[in-house]
């Protein structure tokens, strides 16, 4: 499941592995120690994962992605128009900071005022990366001609995306 921050990666990424009954394993869980550190065997656990013969993730993390690329037959692409993301990124990040959720291994949203101080908080890196898949998705074709890519514009195309797995899996 590729696409910017706020897109729906995760969410969409339960919801078709629900529908062709394979495991869905979240990346950022794998990724996050306590206090945002980066856990070590980051590498091994998700080798493991996608050694499975079916598994559904994110298609996130540098260091992992060529190995998701090698192992994965299908890549969705959430393209969703860049407002849409933002708005959805942005509603998450307040949401997830007011209520304090805890997310992966203890971590919670940093306060919203450090959008100000830190490059990294997520709001301001869902901006700066916005435009990375739209190179990034493409430039995978030449390389991985194994690969499905199916590019997913609008809410709509993703309903209709989902609800045809189902169809099929029933």
């Amino acid at each position: 499941m590729a696409g910017t921050a706020g897109v729906g990666k995760t969410t969409t990424a339960r919801r078709i592995a629900r529908s062709v009954g394979a495991p869905h394993t979240e990346l950022d869980g794998m990724y996050h120690g306590p206090g945002w550190t980066v856990l070590p065997d980051f590498e091994a656990r998700v080798d493991a994962v996608t050694s499975a013969p079916t598994w559904v993730s994110e298609w996130q993390y540098r260091r992992v992605r060529p190995l998701l690329v090698e192992r994965a037959d299908t890549l969705v692409w959430l393209d969703l128009p860049k407002p849409v993301a933002f708005v959805r990124l942005l509603r998450r990040t307040v949401r997830r900071r007011l209520q304090r959720t805890v997310l992966w291994n203890g971590n919670v949203e940093p306060p919203l005022w450090t959008f100000f101080t830190r490059r990294e908080h997520i709001l301001r890196w869902g901006i700066a990366t916005r435009n990375e898949m739209r190179e990034q998705v493409p430039a995978l074709a030449p390389d991985a001609p194994h690969l499905r890519i199916v590019r997913l514009r609008s809410q709509r195309e993703i309903e209709r995306f989902v609800g045809q797995l189902r169809t099929h899996s029933e």
